[in-house]
């Protein structure tokens, strides 16, 4: 593309944000893959005429909070969010775009979710200079979401009912008699479950959880933050799954709460996406520069593991295995068959 064409392109954006009308997709694509030097000048000023980005989010109220406080304190735009689970999410916007409508700027929630958008062509592409800031997990082969933040899967326990030294260190241990009725588990980890099945072995470790649950059986239950909470008050005394976030947050609260993860740990990265065709684009840009930059250390804040390596408080990364979304996207209709034969249905 020559640069007078580039500039057109950029200029038919700017029409938009003054109102005109919204930006045509490919004027979008031409900014959002513009990496000049003055690209946080030009996306600035065009946002401070757009006003406003409206955001879809699975993040917890409190941090969507705190991003919508920092990025409006340093840009002056406003951070407008709808928040749900991740499913539900992405039942929203494909419903919406199936209508003709395209309401969310930018997304951000689970790295599966977001490849799912990305196969319905829902997402544009975007270039960042923070990429080369990340860990090589974050930035997905097609660019059209981007990590920023690690979902790092692990057990969590009453520290009022739960002693250290009963802690399983396999998942073997599981099938010790003392965790009957013990047990807790969230309903929806399937990508969990699919990766400590393949790293035990698929037979054998199907056949573990299978022994797992009618031996001592386990509680399942819908959310995470409501899955650490009762794992607080005492209704469930240890969790195979929460987040470390979910955790963590509780223990500085002085909750009877720790928590750990049988190596090796799994996470999920969860990511940012730019819609494909956004009403906002130059503050839907500055947002998604924001996220994989400054706004990291709000995500510090708030106990999340970053994906920008400047942001990393340090926290051990010794053996974490990560979740390829488009294999779990690919196998997603076995490994939920499997989840719900062997735990949803068969769980007390």
């Amino acid at each position: 593309m020559t640069h007078a064409a580039f500039f057109r392109l950029v200029m038919a954006c700017s029409l938009a944000a003054s109102g005109a009308s919204r930006a045509q997709p490919a004027a979008v694509a031409a900014l959002a893959l513009y990496e000049g030097a003055d690209r946080e000048q030009r996306l600035v000023k065009g946002a401070r005429t757009e006003r406003e980005i409206n955001l879809y989010s699975s993040l917890v109220l409190e941090d969507l909070n705190a991003l919508a406080a920092a990025f409006d304190k340093k840009y002056g735009v406003k951070l407008k969010f709808w928040r749900a689970g991740s499913e539900k999410v992405v039942q929203r916007i494909v419903t919406e775009a199936r209508a003709g409508r395209f309401d969310f700027d930018v997304v951000e929630t689970n790295g599966p979710e977001l490849e799912s958008l990305h196969r319905e062509k829902l997402l544009q592409k975007a270039g960042s200079t923070h990429f080369p800031d990340l860990v090589p997990e974050a930035v997905r082969p097609h660019r059209e979401w981007i990590g920023t933040r690690l979902n790092l899967f692990v057990h969590a326990y009453n520290t009022n009912l739960v002693k250290k030294e009963e802690l399983p260190k396999s998942y073997e241990d599981f099938l010790h008699p003392r965790w009957k009725g013990r047990l807790g588990i969230e309903a929806e980890d399937i990508d969990w479950f699919a990766m400590v099945v393949k790293e035990i072995g698929e037979d054998k470790g199907l056949k573990l959880f299978r022994e797992i649950v009618a031996r001592n059986g386990l509680s399942v239950r819908r959310g995470h933050t409501l899955l650490a909470g009762l794992v607080a008050s005492g209704e469930v005394p240890f969790a195979l799954t929460v987040y470390n976030h979910n955790a963590e947050k509780l223990k500085q609260r002085g909750a009877p709460v720790e928590w750990y993860a049988i190596q090796p740990a799994i996470a999920r990265v969860n990511g940012v996406a730019l819609s494909r065709k956004p009403a906002h684009p130059h503050a839907a840009l500055l947002f998604y520069d924001f996220m994989l930059g400054e706004g990291q250390a709000t995500l510090v804040q708030g106990n999340y593991l970053p994906t920008n390596r400047k942001a990393d408080p340090g926290a051990a990364r010794t053996r974490l295995k990560f979740v390829d979304p488009a294999v779990m996207l690919d196998e997603s209709a076995k490994w939920e068959k499997l989840y719900a034969e062997i735990i949803t249905r068969q769980s007390k």
